[in-house]
């Protein structure tokens, strides 16, 4: 596994916010006006986004590959973690980590 995958699940981004309570002495009419005005707010709170061709590139490389999971070691990982005794190796992850930026750079200068 690659750090920096797509993630198959997206995150949806929301915008619930709620007004905050009106302060004593305010009337109905400044929390009519606030209320209004957090929901002008939340109807415009979109943000354009363009994604370049290099990044569709990247993405689109990885897109065919069917992953394959080892159903074995997830579980005997799964149950170091939770008897305590999983132990990380820096030094791989490490190493792994630059052997991913060094064939990301690769690909982007070819």
């Amino acid at each position: 596994m690659k750090i920096g995958q797509p993630s198959d699940n997206p995150i949806p981004v929301s915008s619930n916010a709620t007004p905050a309570p009106p302060k004593g002495g305010q009337g109905p009419a400044a929390t009519a006006t606030a209320t209004a005005t957090a929901a002008k707010n939340a109807q415009s709170a979109g943000v354009a986004v363009t994604v370049s061709t290099l990044a569709r590139s990247l993405g689109a490389d990885k897109a065919g590959e069917a992953s394959v999971i080892d159903a074995k070691k997830v579980a005997s990982v799964r149950s170091a973690i939770e008897q305590g005794t999983f132990v990380v190796n820096a030094e791989a992850i490490a190493d792994k980590l630059l052997a991913n930026a060094q064939e990301m750079l690769n690909r982007t200068t070819s």
